[in-house]
């Protein structure tokens, strides 16, 4: 185990033994009384070394506390977001609990990189230490990458795998993103977090400007976007609300200061489920883990890694070592039939035309009647694996009501043409579908809809940016603009607790034909 120790030195300078020279002399003149007075001795100064007092770090917030060294000015904002955390000490009750598997880690590799410990606040800011997070702006992860800086930072993406969601690989192009951000923006930290948020040309614009206008060009005189102007402030006022936790009253949950996880190298697919009986563990306890896998299984082009508990580790490298790699997922010998195309087999047997050729070394789309296909198959029944992408999304459709009916999207769609088609909203749509209103549509994907519902007249989706004013709540702001709550949990990416403050900014998407009946 590795021990964090600050060294606390206070330099004492003491006048050693001079209480007692100075007596010895005073006796001695008054015995002796000398004809010729010398002249008085001073003692010499002695200096002792600095008393170190070492402390040992038990928890990870202790060790953040220490290392966190941003100024954090009197702004606004800043103290804004400062006493929002203190009325809300629930709030980083409920991240502490999220962020423990993973916040040494982070820690870890900030430290290494020697960046501002600050940084590692950022996914509070961010997700609230979800590695489910999805917003309305189609970022995921507990860092929330878009596709494209994602895949610019190397992290990749496909129907098996989401690396935005894997905590150890995103921690990794996060930080190396910051990395590049500081020196795009010439060395300033509130700078690159702020081109985090918003990218760096925005930023180095707005200092253009300013400058071309003689205005101050630190990060708070900056023209920037609203949610960045508030990204910022959040961080820094996270860092005083963690570094003065006892004086504010905030108490979160202790964090060893020791490694929770362990990245295994499992050299090849594995089924979830398999995975988690080799480290005595549930397959939903597994995934959790290891949120990058979209399906019941890891990617068969890697990455071939799965994030154990620290504690589980050896018993899985040794059920692993013991297991042949051909039993590492179920496989069924399927003839090809009349009718059959590896897209219809390959909805049947819940996988994916392209898993499909990879598996059968096929080029193309065609199949011969009579022969055979290797299919990779679940272990477990779909239910079992929780926490993969369609179990995630039939959640979120439970309890619908209408009539379920499947659309594949067709060149010239738009959500808006296929809600209006349909008589649903926008919002509607995307949520029944684990979309955002800004994703792309690819022609031949399956979206579900829910229809039957009564409307008078036909959806008019608008978005509207709305200031949150004293006295509102989720439910009122969502009862005014005839939308639910979750609804605007989810396009704003709050977190489940649902509490907004005063100035705050909310993105809605609303059926203007509602809010006018």
């Amino acid at each position: 185990m590795r021990i964090q120790v600050f060294v606390i030195a206070g330099g004492i300078a003491l006048l050693s033994g001079c209480q007692s020279f100075n007596q010895t002399t005073r006796d001695a003149t008054e015995q002796a009384q000398p004809l010729v007075q010398q002249a008085a001795l001073v003692p010499p100064t002695i200096e002792k070394a600095p008393i170190e007092e070492a402390i040992e770090l038990t928890d990870v917030w202790q060790r953040i506390r220490l290392g966190l060294s941003l100024p954090v000015p009197d702004q606004k904002l800043v103290n804004q977001y400062r006493d929002w955390y203190i009325k809300h000490p629930q709030h980083l009750e409920r991240v502490s609990q999220r962020a423990e598997p993973f916040l040494y880690l982070i820690v870890e590799e900030i430290e290494k990189r020697d960046l501002p410990i600050e940084l590692a606040l950022l996914p509070i800011v961010e997700s609230a230490f979800d590695p489910f997070a999805y917003s309305h702006g189609a970022a995921s992860g507990l860092w929330q990458f878009t596709a494209p800086m994602a895949k610019h930072f190397g992290l990749e993406m496909n129907w098996w795998y989401d690396g935005r969601r894997d905590v150890p690989a995103a921690t990794v192009a996060a930080l190396d993103m910051l990395e590049y951000l500081y020196k795009k923006t010439h060395g300033n930290w509130l700078y690159a977090t702020a081109a985090y948020n918003t990218g760096e040309g925005r930023v180095l614009n707005a200092v253009k400007r300013n400058k071309r206008q003689g205005k101050a060009t630190d990060f708070w005189s900056l023209d920037l976007p609203r949610e960045t102007e508030r990204y910022v402030p959040q961080m820094l006022a996270l860092a005083e609300v963690i570094k003065n936790a006892d004086k504010y009253g905030i108490k979160l949950m202790p964090i060893k200061n020791q490694p929770q996880i362990q990245v295994v190298d499992i050299g090849g697919q594995i089924d979830l489920a398999l995975a988690a009986g080799m480290a005595c563990m549930t397959t939903s306890e597994l995934h959790k883990l290891n949120p990058g896998y979209n399906q019941w299984a890891t990617a068969p082009d890697g990455p071939h890694k799965l994030v154990l508990p620290v504690d589980k580790a050896k018993a899985f490298n040794l059920a692993l070592a013991e297991t042949n790699p051909d039993e590492r997922l179920n496989w069924e010998r399927y003839q090809i039939k009349s009718g059959d195309s590896l897209g219809v087999i390959a909805k049947r047997y819940h996988t994916t035309v392209p898993a499909l050729r990879a598996v059968n070394d096929i080029k193309g789309n065609t199949i011969v009647i009579g022969k055979h296909l290797l299919i990779p198959v679940a272990a477990k029944s779909p239910e079992q694996y929780a926490y993969s992408a369609n179990q995630r999304l039939l959640a979120k459709q439970k309890g619908k009501s209408g009539n379920k009916v499947s659309y594949t999207v067709q060149a010239g769609d738009s959500f808006w043409k296929i809600a209006k088609a349909h008589k649903v909203s926008v919002s509607q749509l995307t949520s029944w579908n684990n979309m955002a209103p800004k994703d792309g549509l690819r022609i031949g994907k399956k979206l579900t809809i829910w229809t039957g519902g009564k409307q008078k007249n036909a959806s008019i989706t608008r978005t509207v940016n709305y200031t949150v004013r004293n006295g509102d709540s989720l439910a009122r702001i969502a009862s005014k603009f005839k939308v639910s709550v979750n609804d605007l949990v989810r396009w704003n990416a709050l977190e489940k607790s649902k509490y907004i403050q005063p100035g705050q900014k909310l993105k809605l998407f609303v059926d203007m034909s509602k809010v006018r009946a």
